[in-house]
């Protein structure tokens, strides 16, 4: 099946924790990063994951936020590294392709705000997703 989806990365699942109805999932990406996916328990089941299962990660490019720097004192979980290798602007949006070490993120952020953080190509940023913007496949 082929997704809209831009962001599809790779990685293990490393520990399963079920609730009643939310599942959290964490995921070792391929190039070392660990993220956190909060998914419904009845999906968890149904997907089979235990420690160790290969997933892939899917994350809406709307759905990933920039920084140029780390944050504290936010509840986002998922806090990626990364450099910005293109940024595609528009009127009113701008595409931006982020490199995070062994994978790629696309961030579809308004065109005003890539211009206030002085996005470029080298620019260093820090993704953040929400656990609840990532959905889980398995491989």
């Amino acid at each position: 099946m082929s997704l809209s989806i831009r962001n599809q990365i790779a990685g293990t699942v490393t520990a399963v924790t079920s609730g009643e109805a939310m599942t959290s999932v964490k995921v070792r990406l391929e190039g070392g990063q660990d993220i956190t996916a909060a998914i419904t328990t009845d999906a968890a089941k149904e997907l089979g994951l235990a420690e160790g299962t290969a997933v892939t990660a899917l994350v809406k490019a709307t759905e990933v936020s920039l920084a140029t720097g780390p944050v504290a004192g936010l509840s986002i979980r998922n806090q990626i590294p990364g450099t910005v290798v293109d940024v595609a602007t528009g009127p009113a949006m701008a595409s931006v392709k982020v490199d995070v070490n062994g994978g790629g993120l696309t961030a579809a952020i308004t065109a005003d705000a890539a211009q206030e953080l002085g996005l470029a190509a080298g620019t260093s940023v820090v993704a953040l997703i929400k656990a609840t913007e990532i959905s889980l496949a398995a491989a």
